[in-house]
């Protein structure tokens, strides 16, 4: 029988089993393009694009199910949560209609953690990515070592006033009434500038009172931690899996967690200096600086460094001048530094480890909880591809792109450690 105009015809299906383990790993990146290519190469099939599209969303939802599934499984999975980590802070919330509204989740050993950490939280929020969007919103703080540590998840139907104050309360059951977030330094220069940028700016920081937004008038010391970027390190951390439906969201944080308690672990097991290793180090730099200083003592209370600003008070470590008064005293300066430094609170911030979540076959549900019933959160997904990257303003956009460069020859792509040409010409 001839077989030259016998043509094939593969299915949805059979095309999506043979693709299946490249979505194994939710970080690998699969287009519809890349699906083409290789069933055109490997199997002498040409398939349209719109065919490699229907194949990856089968392909994801064999995987992960289907987004609105995911709903109906939280009430399930947040009390196999709770039983597994007693004394976790698991609150989920429903509209009128069952639509779901908000989740939040404080795992117990963040909460025993967070008592050897200092008092200060970052809390921000970042879009999904998955089919029925939200927001999700972290807290997270700084151990001893100046290392990201995650207290609460939450994810929320939209960023607003409501969700917010939801997740505001839910913080305040957790962690008392410890969380103090500042993110602004308040001096005349930064007023100065700000009224520059934007007269009403500064209205508006005069209103809410300088203990929300300076780091002098704040009521809690919040000495290293004067931005948000620990949120935004952890939101690059969760960019890919922002992608994937509520339930497995969540246990993606959940598992984060419980590696990072045990890598965390291992390196506080393995530390033998009596700070934690970013404030150890800062505190070596300040030990050379002051060994170029000059102290002249008043009464033994008192003592005049010949050069330089204090920044003992704030940042709770002994800076040079602290350390050359001290050294002028003969008198110890291991008491003189934050506990919140030290690496016995870091191993005591990690001793409780994250155990992992019994086998969803082995789970035993009350038969009112199981059918508890979450439907999706209202609103219809816009048409078109889905957001990916957050979006920028205008002045972000265009701002000017600043290029690094060795500052020994001036040439790009390399720095001046590793500069093996002539310095330039002055």
């Amino acid at each position: 029988m001839d077989n030259t105009y016998i043509q094939c015809k593969p299915t949805a299906m059979v095309v999506c089993s043979m693709v299946m383990p490249k979505y194994a790993d939710y970080k690998t990146i699969y287009t519809p393009k890349d699906i083409q290519t290789d069933m055109l190469s490997d199997h002498g099939v040409n398939l349209t694009y719109m065919q490699a599209w229907r194949v990856k969303e089968k392909a994801l939802e064999f995987l992960r199910g289907h987004p609105a599934d995911s709903y109906s499984c939280l009430p399930s999975y947040l009390y196999i949560l709770e039983k597994t980590y007693p004394g976790s802070v698991v609150k989920l919330q429903k509209s009128e209609d069952d639509c779901f509204l908000y989740v939040f989740v404080a795992l117990s050993t963040s909460i025993k953690g967070w008592e050897h950490c200092r008092p200060v939280v970052v809390v921000d929020g970042t879009f999904l990515k998955s089919a029925y969007m939200g927001i999700m919103l972290t807290t997270s703080t700084m151990d001893a070592t100046g290392i990201i540590l995650p207290l609460a998840y939450a994810v929320v139907d939209s960023e607003n006033d409501a969700s917010w104050r939801h997740d505001t309360l839910c913080l305040h059951v957790a962690y008392l009434d410890k969380c103090k977030v500042k993110v602004l330094e308040g001096s005349s220069k930064v007023k100065r500038i700000i009224e520059e940028i934007d007269t009403r700016v500064k209205a508006y920081l005069y209103d809410i009172s300088y203990q929300i937004w300076s780091r002098v008038h704040a009521t809690v010391n919040r000495t290293w931690t004067m931005t948000s970027n620990i949120a935004e390190s952890l939101n690059a951390v969760t960019k890919d899996a922002r992608e994937l439906p509520v339930v497995k969201l969540l246990e993606y944080m959940r598992t984060l967690r419980e590696h990072w308690t045990n890598e965390k672990l291992l390196n506080a097991k393995g530390m033998f200096t009596y700070l934690g290793k970013k404030y150890n180090k800062e505190l070596e730099d300040n030990r050379t600086l002051s060994q170029k200083m000059r102290v002249r003592a008043s009464t033994y209370y008192i003592h005049t460094v010949i050069d330089g600003v204090k920044r003992f008070i704030l940042d709770e470590l002994p800076c040079a001048h602290a350390l050359v008064a001290l050294r002028h005293r003969i008198e110890p300066y291991e008491i003189y530094y934050s506990p919140y430094y030290t690496s016995e609170r870091h191993m005591q911030t990690y001793e409780i480890p994250v155990d992992p979540l019994p086998d969803e076959s082995k789970w035993n549900v009350p038969q009112h909880i199981a059918e508890e019933v979450v439907k999706p959160p209202t609103g219809k997904r816009q048409p078109g591809r889905p957001q990916k990257q957050r979006y920028k303003p205008y002045d972000e956009v265009n701002a000017k792109k600043y290029k690094a460069s060795c500052g020994n020859c001036g040439v790009e792509e390399h720095n001046k450690r590793s500069c093996m040409n002539a310095p330039k010409r002055k």
